[in-house]
């Protein structure tokens, strides 16, 4: 079964490596609005999570739209991400725009070049930040991943992000590497930090509601003492997108570390922005809100300041989450 799955999965990638890119990007979008009608458990997922979010805004019909364009946007930002994961650095560039990465190309002059954390989300073509080392210039790109059940697909899948140069670090078992890597190269290390990250994430806000929130980027920035920022990737039309890199989130509060919660729950506020600015772009397919088995919902929730320096829990769920 798995040199079969691996067969076709690879037919699949070398037909969309072949074909133009907005014929890439019509054939997913098409692809998604099928499966809007035949996978009944993630559109259900989305329909909850956006009347959650957006239920006291928008009408029924509207949720519904935004639902149907969700699932278009998926389709076509994963063959999209197929597609240009071939694509060579000019190829990339004429398709994606990158705003505020002058920051990250010439940083204050007492600061001294190091490596960076850079906390992202499922928006748009998100795969597009594994291509960071061409997109911004000084940076070797790298990222963690967890290695698939199936060895045939991971394969696959390492194949395909190896081509953009990317590092990657598997989680259970690359970390004294990647702590070397941080340590004496110019390493952009760029996070998801947008899913339920189970018993061990920070029980924090996300639209007003708790959700469990892997902890990772500002672990990370604070162990090697590297910038924190977010990046979200904006789809701009068919097959073209534009990558925003944040403001940079402060980890030290008058030269006193903040805790990992009060600087995760800036990366949460930035992000819910992210989502309110285009609804679309986001992958409400992920039950986001799900609860752990360990957790009890706090009955009323503290919301430090985004510049607080207190290590105290904000919620009732501490955890490590990284």
């Amino acid at each position: 079964m798995g040199t079969v799955l691996y067969l076709g999965a690879q037919a699949l990638v070398t037909l969309l490596q072949v074909l133009p890119l907005t014929w890439v990007a019509r054939i997913g979008r098409a692809g998604g609005a099928v499966f809007y009608w035949l996978d009944a458990r993630h559109r259900r997922i989305a329909l909850q999570n956006l009347k959650l979010c957006f239920g006291d805004v928008k009408s029924e019909l509207e949720i519904k739209a935004l639902a149907r364009e969700n699932f278009r946007r998926i389709g076509e930002n994963f063959c999209c991400a197929v597609k240009t994961a071939g694509m060579d650095a000019d190829e990339i560039r004429r398709c994606v725009e990158v705003v505020g990465a002058e920051a990250l190309e010439n940083p204050p002059s007492t600061q001294r070049a190091r490596s960076l954390v850079m906390a992202i989300g499922h928006f748009g073509n998100f795969e597009l930040f594994a291509r960071a080392a061409q997109l911004y210039r000084g940076y070797q790109s790298a990222t963690t991943y967890r290695a698939l059940r199936q060895p045939a697909l991971n394969r696959l899948l390492q194949s395909l992000r190896a081509k953009s140069g990317c590092l990657l670090f598997e989680r259970r078992s690359d970390a004294d590497t990647l702590k070397t890597a941080m340590s004496e190269q110019r390493i952009m290390l760029g996070l998801l930090a947008d899913q339920h990250a189970g018993d061990k994430g920070l029980w924090l806000p996300f639209f007003g509601r708790e959700c469990s929130t892997t902890a990772a980027p500002a672990v990370l920035a604070l162990r090697y003492g590297c910038p924190l920022r977010t990046a979200i990737c904006y789809r701009t039309g068919l097959g073209r997108w534009r990558i925003e890199v944040g403001e940079e989130i402060p980890t030290h509060d008058k030269g006193i570390a903040r805790s990992s919660a009060a600087i995760t729950l800036d990366i949460n506020r930035a992000f819910e922005a992210a989502v309110r600015r285009d609804p679309a772009n986001w992958f409400w397919v992920h039950n986001r809100w799900k609860a752990a088995r360990s957790h009890i919902p706090s009955p009323k929730f503290k919301v430090p300041s985004p510049k607080s320096g207190s290590s105290e829990a904000i919620s009732s769920g501490r955890g490590s989450g990284g």
